[in-house]
């Protein structure tokens, strides 16, 4: 029987060799027709879940493939996917079954060699993941046009468009964007009238055509365009948080020079551009980088340009195209009953309308006030979906959840002991307080832009929520835990990444494909690669922008070079164990706080320079990991490397200029922008997160916190190095346990507070488990036709909506006042009455007597 002590001698075949022996390329028709028919039809019957356009590749695979080569490749898959959680259990163990022989199996001679044979093509000529083949092609014809003028016309004014658009909402709550599911909607059409009315004008060069009109609008047209725009189809950190920071006078109140602004937002925005092209090898080439929230993405273009055969799938034959416009319609017109017409069906508090005046009640099952412990929280796809419910995997939602409720169980124990004095602060809010019980004013502890100890000791140090501080706690111990954890478990792909890495920069002839022999990986290495030394030129470009920003604005910056280097450097240390965790599960381990910290430590006191490293830190690493997954996008769908990276190198300069324009626009025309009482709705909830970190960790700096009040912070990075210690021993001992248990991903979820609650969580949770786990366990055939197009259907459709919504019944409000919308705001948990547990003392003040805070 093949069981975990199989000898290495019979096992060790390495992925390359696989490749030699059986080529990828190569396809090999059936001479039998009598036996291709009889495979045809087991296919059709059988566990063989790939679309009729695909069938006819993988019958020429399989009746082209011996019983001993099958087994073989089978034998490596075992070894390669033993502790894969993505690789779907069921076919790990049927896989086991077919390599120990008939018998064993349990099958006719004639079916067992057909299901040997099938698996072994399924897994080793497309993909080992029933979600990766649902949405590639297991072939590929480098002559389809990819990269061409009319590309590059409708990416940069798409990523003009909704770049500009995000950065005008995106101080306003709630915020308005145009998704990349909405722009690949009218990608499509504006593509395919390019190629009606554009001439054909153009020359050759070198026996390659260029032209205006190549003719047909082709998939890799319409996924080159989507890369591009959907790796800059947002605003940057650096507008969105950074420079409104230092400007408005109720934070820092900074002048900020045009100067400084692009320097700023150039440097740290290629920052991550250039990281990702050093992060390929661990989380582009590997197999096992699934990256699930990509999927969506790719379903929706393929249903949009890709033909189908007509198939009749567990009783439904209505087409992808069809199917999606049929709930993109649907999702468009249902939204706007839970954001316009009956509101209480998002925020479906319901649990609070039994007693509106009752506090305990509020924060218990709140949706706004409290934490949100509700089992029938909205009917909203916006938040039904706010952790991607039906593109992450269902073993990392339920993680998480499991996570973010045992950290609402620590919440309500802080809370109702009043721990910290936290009784005294909202339960779950995001915003610092003084000891008035008012925002805390940071121009009242600053001299010179720096911190003042005589004004502090004076003034009030800053009081957290329970909920804020569950979530920085949670921060503190998973950095050590993700870091330790994570190394430790994928430690052999990480330092394989830096040895390929190490290669390709002192061997120049070495292809970045080289040890990478999966089919996805052959059929790319067609295409010429871009080098690592482009990337590592523009890490130094960036660098370069960087020291001449922050030496030419010592005002604004107040940060000396070196402190640059040393939060990049523990930046990318920090990347490598992120960005697989990601790839892997769909979720991210943000490092934010960690690069406020560092800064803290480093410049105590000084503000400013603590967002000015905050920046770079954050940018490094978001940006980093949104070019990656575009770059896994451009993997899957066979598009020519270097026409992606020169795609994304001036998509995110447009980006850059755009942001900056807007921005400025906004600082000089918006009255009373990011005022509480705002007309517009422009109070910018964001940036309260901003500036009372910068606070924190900056002014106050973490020696003060971690020394005062909240000791309890620095006691959480040892808790999470030592969680990680036991829980990767444990997981050796346990593997089957903690196939599906993930520390990291707990440890994660109890962070997810503040302002956020369980309403955004739970009915993820039913949708995951229905979609993610029942559907695609029970009816693989429908889960790979039509899930990720459901996604992309409905995120379309409240996209979509949301703009119509806005502009023509909310940007000059027409308010519809009745019970269903009111109902909502009319008690505690919307803001009337009791906030807190205790009220403010009669002396005026609470918390720590002065002169007693550090």
């Amino acid at each position: 029987m093949y069981s975990e002590d199989y000898s290495e001698k019979q096992a060790d075949v390495s992925i390359t060799d696989l490749d030699e022996k059986y080529p990828a390329t190569v396809v090999v028709s059936a001479d039998d027709a009598t036996i291709l028919e009889r495979y045809t039809e087991k296919a059709h019957n059988g566990h063989l879940n790939v679309a009729a356009r695909d069938l006819e590749m993988v019958m020429d695979k399989i009746m082209s493939i011996s019983a001993e080569q099958a087994k073989e490749i089978l034998i490596h898959a075992i070894e390669h996917h033993r502790d894969d959680i993505n690789f779907p259990v069921d076919t790990m163990d049927r896989i086991i079954l077919l390599v120990d022989g008939p018998l064993s199996y349990g099958q006719d001679i004639e079916t067992y060699d057909f299901d040997l044979k099938a698996d072994a093509c399924l897994i080793h000529y497309f993909s080992p993941y029933p979600e990766v083949r649902c949405v590639t092609d297991p072939y590929d014809d480098p002559a389809i046009t990819c990269e061409s003028f009319r590309v590059y016309m409708l990416a940069i004014a798409w990523t003009m468009l909704s770049t500009g658009v995000s950065q005008f909402f995106i101080f306003r709550q709630p915020s308005i964007s145009i998704t990349s599911s909405v722009i690949q909607l009218f990608l499509f059409p504006l593509g395919k009238l390019m190629s009606y009315i554009l001439p054909d004008w153009g020359f050759t060069f070198r026996g390659t055509r260029y032209t205006l009109n190549p003719g047909e609008w082709t998939y890799k047209e319409q996924m080159l365009a989507t890369v591009m725009v959907n790796v800059a189809n947002a605003s940057t950190y650096v507008a969105e948080s950074i420079l409104m920071t230092q400007h408005l006078d109720r934070y820092y109140g900074y002048t900020i020079p045009i100067g400084y602004q692009f320097l700023l937002n150039f440097s740290s925005q290629y920052f991550g551009f250039a990281f990702a092209g050093v992060l390929r090898r661990w989380v582009i080439y590997p197999v096992r980088s699934i990256w699930p929230t990509t999927l969506p993405t790719l379903a929706l273009n393929r249903a949009l340009l890709k033909p189908e055969k007509a198939e009749k799938i567990n009783g439904w034959s209505i087409s992808r195209y069809r199917f999606f416009c049929l709930v993109f319609i649907l999702s468009f017109l249902y939204f706007w009953i839970p954001d316009y017409l009956f509101k209480a069906l998002s925020t479906f508090n319901w649990m609070t309308w039994i007693k509106p005046t009752s506090h305990t009640l509020a924060v218990i099952g709140g949706s706004t006030l409290g934490i949100g412990f509700n089992p029938i929280p909205s009917f909203d796809w916006n938040i039904l979906n706010y952790q991607n419910a039906l593109s992450i995997p269902f073993y990392s939602q339920a993680n998480q959840v499991i996570g973010t409720f045992l950290g609402g169980i620590g919440i309500i124990g802080m809370y109702f002991t009043n721990f910290h004095y936290s009784s005294y602060v909202p339960v779950n809010t995001n915003e610092l307080l003084d000891r008035y019980s008012e925002q805390f004013n940071v121009t009242k502890v600053l001299t010179n832009g720096l911190m003042d100890e005589a004004k502090y000791k004076e003034y009030s140090p800053p009081y957290y929520s329970a909920g804020f501080m569950m979530t920085y706690g949670s921060y503190f111990a998973m950095y050590t835990l993700g870091l330790i954890y994570i190394f430790a478990k994928e430690w052999k792909p990480i330092s394989q990444g830096v040895r390929d890495f190490w290669r390709a920069l002192v061997t120049r002839r070495s292809a970045n494909y080289d040890a990478f022999k999966d089919h996805n990986s052959v059929l790319m290495s067609k295409y010429k690669e871009v080098p690592d030394y482009y990337y590592l030129g523009i890490l130094l470009i960036s660098f370069t922008l960087g020291v001449i920003c922050v030496e030419v604005y010592r005002e604004q910056t107040q940060t000396p070079v070196y402190a640059i280097v040393v939060v990049i450097l523990a930046t990318f240390v920090f990347l490598p164990p992120i960005v697989i965790l990601r790839s892997i599960t769909g979720w991210s381990l943000q490092i934010s706080v960690m690069s406020e910290m560092i800064a803290g430590f480093m410049l105590p006191g000084n503000g400013m320079a603590n967002l000015v490293l905050k920046c770079y830190g954050t940018e490094a690493e978001s940006q980093s990991e949104g070019f990656v997954q575009d770059l896994k996008i451009a993997h899957y769908a066979r598009l020519p490397p270097r026409a992606v990276f020169r795609g994304q190198l001036v998509a995110t300069f447009i980006q850059c200029i755009t942001s900056i324009g807007v921005l400025n626009w906004q600082m000089a025309n918006i009255n009373g922008l990011c005022e509480t009482d705002q007309a517009d709705k422009f109070t910018c909830p964001g940036l309260k997160t901003c500036f009372s970190a910068s606070v924190v960790w900056g002014v106050i700096g973490p020696l003060r916190t971690f020394r005062g009040l909240y000791s309890l912070f620095a006691w959480c990075f040892l808790i999470g190095g030592g969680l990680a210690v036991v829980c990767y021993f444990l997981s050796l001992k346990f593997p089957k346990v903690f196939r599906y248990f993930n520390p990291v991903l707990v440890v994660g979820g109890m962070g997810l507070w503040a302002p956020y609650n369980m309403s955004y969580y739970t009915g993820g949770l039913y949708l995951s488990f229905f979609f993610m786990h029942y559907i695609r366990r029970r009816y693989v055939a429908w889960w790979e036709k039509y899930n990720y197009v459901l996604s992309a259907a409905l995120t379309a459709g409240v996209a979509f909506s949301a703009i119509i919504i806005y502009f023509s019944v909310q940007y000059h409000a027409k308010t519809i006042s009745w019970w269903g919308n009111d109902v909502i705001s009319a008690g505690v948990d919307g803001g009337v009455g009791q906030q807190t547990r205790f009220a403010l003392p009669e002396k005026g003040w609470f918390g720590l007597e002065p002169g007693e805070w550090k």
